[in-house]
């Protein structure tokens, strides 16, 4: 993406269900938990850039004894650093204790981080500071085993503020207005009152204080503490947690916006963000690791059972498709083929912009990510060649020569590796000025393979902001000379802020919404902008039932050409010599490319949820207000 996005968190949490010696035994290692979530974490590492967490509980363990691990990072390279300090403390412990290298029992009594149940946490942080307080797991402690809580997840909330005054109606002081405390803050109120329930009951029965601990953690209904902590919930979800005494729980909101995927066997039960990296981890088939269903709730009682369980009625499934775009891995079997459709259904568009001359293009991709997309997008070039060599072999088959026949033969797609991101380079001087002329040197470009008559045909993931072509991309195009700059999208033109775990929280930085600006000062109809304004604000009040998206008739009048059109036009910038054309995919091709991730609310306003609307609508009265504040 040559926007720079921030996005996507990542979990990942494994269950060992046999006791450590097994796997010492038959891998070699106690540490089979801990080294798997090394892996799982690193596999997921594209969705976290700025911290990594870790956190493991040991079950059965005796009083006085420590159960519960967790350690956090936000250094450069986080999930190393966390292992590096993982790996640190087990040499410690072996050198000053030699006899626990083959003594399992000693080393789940004294070393920590080895247990049976783990979790794991990659962060891409969409606003706040980037301190280690900020990265995930967050641990709520308590004396009582069973109300020990620690939560990791891939959330946003967009109702952050109405959930804090929940939780002060409850009589509770929540530390602070984020959406993670809060929910940790809820599940852990209902936690505390559940255990408390139980206690009665077991000391009805006649059980002392310590008998009673079995009891609770035996029948402790994690389902329904979960649906009424969710109750209220208005975001996007994939959320892990893990209890003291040995449950835990991977949560999915009922729309389904965030991804979850589970694989069981005999030995293990996890659960991640992404399928490959379970796949590639554990080893096993496509088929065999399986979705968790949206509004679901995989709990893992202490004694290794699983249940599947409804704790929010599903909504219409709206699964994030940037998750297909961009964010996961490629290596996914579906991923892969549903990128290289975005490729293949845009080429109609492409072959239009160049005037059905593929003798005189240069097809090329940037960034490496827009990579499976370009490979879709030569297939369909393909097909039109070979269209175009069997009409060039009809027409003349009457005076066709060998040396003709050749020449029709010898005609290749021209494909190219064109920019290449220097990734040393850094813009450390502040002055716009002077940054901007370090940013056009962020990529560089292969000399010598376009000519003055071709177009030069770039794919790209997505149009965010439109700033890095701006300031990089089409100046250091143009010094190749093309006669035509074609800049391929393979997701729509971005309309809307997104609320549920994308940094796209400002309407003023997508690139879509200025063109939609200037068209209405080109067109005269500027006034619409404050009839907009107005309408948003008269629903500041009203229920989430009744709020719509009012954004969207900023848009309305236009066709997507137009915007198109327009963008180009915005980032073509001065001293361009080449003509720049912009194509973006059709909403309704994205959705055939993509057919189980319908999720396209910052390409149509479509909200999955309530707070999304109203997201929006906040999100534009900053925007008329000038108000540089999020809107969720």
């Amino acid at each position: 993406m040559s926007d720079a996005l921030k996005h996507e968190c990542g979990i990942a949490l494994v269950r060992l269900l046999k006791p450590l010696e097994y796997y010492k035994e038959k891998y070699g290692t106690a540490f089979y938990g801990v080294n798997k979530m090394y892996l799982m974490m690193e596999k997921q590492h594209n969705r976290g850039q700025d911290g990594a967490g870790f956190a493991s509980i040991k079950l059965d363990v005796s009083p006085g004894e420590r159960y519960i691990s967790r350690v956090r990072s936000n250094a450069a390279q986080p999930i190393q650093d966390i292992f590096a300090q993982i790996n640190e403390r087990i040499n410690l412990e072996f050198t000053n204790h030699p006899e626990y290298k083959d003594d399992v029992a000693a080393q789940k009594k004294n070393i920590p981080y080895i247990g049976e149940l783990l979790l794991g946490h990659v962060r891409y942080g969409t606003f706040g500071i980037n301190s280690v307080e900020n990265v995930h797991p967050f641990l709520r402690q308590n004396n009582w085993m069973h109300r020990n809580l620690i939560i990791a997840g891939n959330f946003n909330m967009t109702n952050t503020n109405e959930l804090f005054d929940n939780l002060i109606k409850l009589g509770m002081h929540p530390k602070e207005k984020a959406d993670t405390v809060t929910v940790m803050e809820k599940i852990g109120h209902f936690l505390d009152d559940a255990v408390r329930k139980l206690y009665k009951k077991a000391k009805a029965k006649g059980f002392n204080k310590q008998e009673a601990s079995p009891y609770i953690a035996e029948h402790l209904n994690v389902a329904k503490i979960l649906r009424k902590s969710a109750a209220d919930w208005d975001g996007g979800y994939a959320m892990a947690g893990l209890l003291g005494h040995g449950d835990s729980f991977v949560l999915r909101d009922p729309a389904g916006i965030r991804p979850a995927y589970y694989y069981q066997d005999d030995e293990v039960i996890v659960v991640a963000s992404e399928r490959p990296a379970i796949q590639t981890v554990f080893n096993v088939p496509f088929e065999e690791v399986k979705e968790l269903d949206p509004g679901h709730a995989l709990i893992i009682k202490k004694d290794g059972s699983m249940k599947l369980t409804e704790i929010l009625a599903p909504l219409e499934r709206r699964s994030c498709s940037f998750e297909r775009i961009y964010f996961s891995r490629g290596s996914d079997a579906e991923i892969y083929q549903e990128r290289k459709m975005l490729g293949r259904l845009i080429m109609p568009k492409i072959l239009k912009a160049i005037n059905f001359d593929t003798e005189n293009s240069v097809f090329s991709f940037i960034p490496n990510t827009a990579e499976t997309s370009f490979y879709g997008m030569l297939e369909a070039a393909q097909d039109e060649l070979n269209k175009q060599k069997n009409e060039a072999i009809l027409n003349e088959k009457e005076r066709l020569t060998p040396e003709r026949l050749q020449q029709i033969q010898a005609h290749k797609i021209r494909t190219e590796k064109i920019a290449i991101k220097d990734v040393k380079l850094r813009t450390f001087i502040t002055d716009d000025s002077s940054r901007d002329d370090l940013v056009a040197h962020v990529y560089d470009v292969t000399y010598g393979v376009v000519r003055p008559e071709d177009n030069l045909v770039i794919i790209d993931d997505s149009i965010v902001r439109g700033t890095t072509l701006k300031k990089s991309i089409l100046k250091m195009l143009d010094r190749l000379h093309p006669k035509q700059i074609v800049v391929v999208s393979s997701a729509p033109q971005i309309r809307y802020p997104d609320c549920y775990g994308i940094d796209m929280a400002r309407l003023e930085h997508l690139v879509a919404f200025q063109a939609a600006l200037e068209l209405h000062k080109d067109r005269g109809t500027y006034s619409i902008v404050e009839e907009i304004y107005h309408k948003c604000k008269e629903q500041v009040a009203m229920e989430d039932v009744s709020v719509i998206n009012h954004v969207k008739k900023l848009y309305a009048p236009f066709t997507d050409e137009e915007i198109s059109d327009k963008i180009a036009e915005i980032i073509s910038g001065e001293g361009i010599e080449a003509k720049v054309k912009l194509i973006f995919q059709s909403v309704d091709d994205l959705h055939k490319a993509c057919p189980k991730n319908l999720g396209d609310w910052y390409f149509t306003g479509n909200y999955p949820t309530a707070g999304g609307n109203r997201v929006v609508n906040r999100a534009y009265i900053n925007f008329y207000e000038g108000n540089p504040e999020r809107a969720y």
